[in-house]
């Protein structure tokens, strides 16, 4: 602490022994709240419609504004769901007297009390409850940022969510969005029959990705184990076993960068649709935004945090991986380029990659700098090529590529989604190409269900925080998630 907020400190807790003192109890277990702060407005405007006086109401909060005026003052309490003005005035009849008046004026900004009154309408027109009673229930001993100036530090903003959320009305509203996204998310799914489900957190094989795990060791069985990378594997299973459409809404955990777009910890959704595809899933994914932008958001023009306007009604393009690739390179040879070409091209794009890349991970770097930043509207990219991913089917038509499909909106990855790969010997293989010599990195457990029989499936993974991003209008995904990774 400051100087300055040391001094602060030391005069509440002065207030505080000295009630400590008078055998009153600072800390209380439980208050009396008959309404939220919007109830009572709500009460009251309906009372004030009808003709009737509002009844007396109970409400408690946090002391976020104080002015003292003498014989009566004005404040304003926050609870989950807004603030609401209080008069208390020293008057015997129509206040809480004399007595309690000079102990109310010794509270404090930060205080939590409890206010049982009548509600009014002042000259000025705000909705108040005049207190016959009031209660200290939670003493503060630290001094809120200035509400006039607000709290603008990002690294106060993300240590101290708390004030964060006291202070800042739009992260208050941002975090409630959130949520009710969420919420969404599962209306969604529940009323087309999908059935929530839990998978394991600690898993033998880090599978259904391509990404770093974090490992942790259990004593109980004295072996280490991988917080998982994916929800997918486990998922599959519940395909195998007969649940025709399932979903998880759960944290994974990539041991991998911090930016803008990632942290190590996230939020997804992946589903699962028994005799769907693809395709079935790119309808999925439009109708569940859709839905989103009319239930929760209430419109479908966003704006993205460098100002760019984004429409998400209407229908959204689709592009070939290949067509992205020729468009950013200028190149229609690209693909029969050998690598030495394509890395000399990269060069002259100012793109880096590591030169001991394969083949296609230089194509990637290419999509992932070049292009996929650029795709600010709703962009279906399709016909990925094969290496990119072992777990979808291989294309019938042509087998350099998968049925896949991205979703990329507002210059980020939403939502991958597949045409599930239900061959257990084609599986095996792609697993075999893609774990190389680390053999131990093939899920065969996995494999061994496929081999009782997997119905085809159109499956779907969609970032929750990513999802957020765009849906809430933020800067960048720290905005979105309450306690973000920090050094």
């Amino acid at each position: 602490m400051s100087e300055n907020e040391s001094d602060l400190f030391a005069i509440r807790k002065e207030k505080f022994d000295a009630l400590c003192q008078q055998g009153k109890n600072p800390f209380r277990a439980n208050c009396k709240q008959s309404h939220t702060t919007q109830q009572v407005l709500k009460l009251f405007e309906l009372a004030e419609k009808e003709g009737k006086a509002c009844e007396s109401v109970a409400v408690a909060g946090r002391i976020v504004t104080f002015r003292l005026m003498g014989k009566a003052s004005f404040l304003k309490i926050l609870d989950q769901k807004g603030t609401l003005q209080i008069y208390v005035s020293n008057n015997e009849d129509t206040g809480i007297g004399k007595e309690a008046y000079d102990a109310f004026k010794k509270l404090d900004i930060g205080d939590f009390i409890g206010v049982e009154g009548e509600v009014f309408r002042t000259t000025t027109g705000e909705i108040t409850v005049r207190a016959k009673k009031y209660t200290l229930v939670s003493k503060s001993f630290r001094s809120l940022p200035d509400k006039f100036h607000g709290l603008s530090d990002p690294d106060t903003i993300y240590r101290q969510r708390y004030l964060d959320l006291i202070i800042n009305p739009e992260s208050r509203e941002r975090f409630f969005k959130r949520s009710n996204i969420i919420k969404g998310i599962r209306e969604f799914l529940w009323s087309r029959d999908f059935v929530e489900v839990e998978t394991p957190m600690l898993q033998n094989v880090a599978g259904g990705a391509a990404a770093r795990p974090f490992i942790t060791h259990m004593n109980a069985l004295d072996r280490d184990f991988y917080i998982r990378i994916s929800l997918e594997l486990y998922l599959k299973r519940m395909l195998v076993g007969g649940y025709d459409r399932v979903f998880e809404i759960g944290r994974n955990f990539r041991n991998e960068g911090l930016s803008r777009r990632h942290n190590p910890e996230f939020t997804m959704i992946e589903l699962y649709q028994a005799y769907s595809d693809y395709r079935g899933m790119m309808a999925l994914v439009y109708d569940l935004i859709q839905y989103l932008c009319k239930n929760v958001i209430g419109k479908t023009t966003l704006s993205s945090y460098t100002g760019q306007t984004i429409e998400l009604s209407g229908k959204w393009r689709e592009v070939t991986y290949t067509d992205c690739i020729f468009e950013a390179t200028k190149d229609p040879q690209w693909f029969s380029r050998s690598r030495k070409e394509k890395l000399q091209k990269c060069k002259a794009l100012e793109i880096e990659v590591d030169p001991n890349c394969e083949d296609f991970e230089i194509t990637n770097n290419v999509f992932e700098k070049c292009i996929a930043p650029n795709l600010i509207q709703p962009t279906y990219v399709t016909q990925l090529p094969k290496e990119l991913c072992p777990l979808a089917k291989i294309n019938e038509k042509d087998d350099r590529y998968i049925d896949v499909f991205e979703l990329y909106i507002n210059g980020q990855e939403i939502a991958p989604a597949y045409s599930e790969q239900n061959d257990p010997f084609v599986q095996r293989h792609m697993f075999e190409v893609q774990a190389g010599e680390e053999t131990q990195k093939v899920d065969n457990d996995f494999l061994t269900a496929l081999e009782y029989g997997m119905p085809p499936a159109g499956g779907m993974g969609i970032g929750i925080d990513r999802l957020c991003i765009l849906l809430t209008e933020a800067d960048n995904i720290r905005d979105t998630l309450l306690y973000p990774t920090l050094k």
